[in-house]
């Protein structure tokens, strides 16, 4: 992964509107939170293979980080808090954020294909 290029990175999500995809959003804290605090909640939300069609797609930076906002019928996908992308062989576009340590905290995946478990 590399650090994300707005341009770019829109780019790539408006190659996948008004067209079906699947969705992967996944948020954590998990195991971190608790290891150094043990009063921290740990928390997270995980969905996979979501299949939608957006109506219109944009990353805005947002505090240091980005916002990436997925527009369909009845309403929003978003995801903030991301730092680094990727666009595979297999046209699937992962963008991730990740704290000072590296680790993982957010990450939105978007897939003409469902996504391999």
């Amino acid at each position: 992964m590399e650090a994300i290029k707005l341009e770019e990175v829109q780019k790539y999500i408006n190659q996948f509107t008004n067209q079906p995809v699947y969705v992967h959003l996944e948020t954590t804290n998990g195991a971190y939170a608790s290891h150094f605090n043990e009063n921290a909640y740990n928390v997270g939300a995980y969905i996979r293979n979501a299949q939608l069609t957006y109506k219109q797609g944009k990353i805005v930076e947002h505090e240091g980080s980005y916002r990436v906002g997925l527009k369909h019928d009845i309403g929003w996908i978003y995801a903030e808090g991301l730092t680094d992308f990727e666009f595979t062989d297999s046209q699937q576009l992962l963008l991730a954020g990740h704290d000072r340590e590296g680790r993982l905290m957010v990450a939105l995946e978007i897939s003409p294909e469902p996504f391999s478990y």
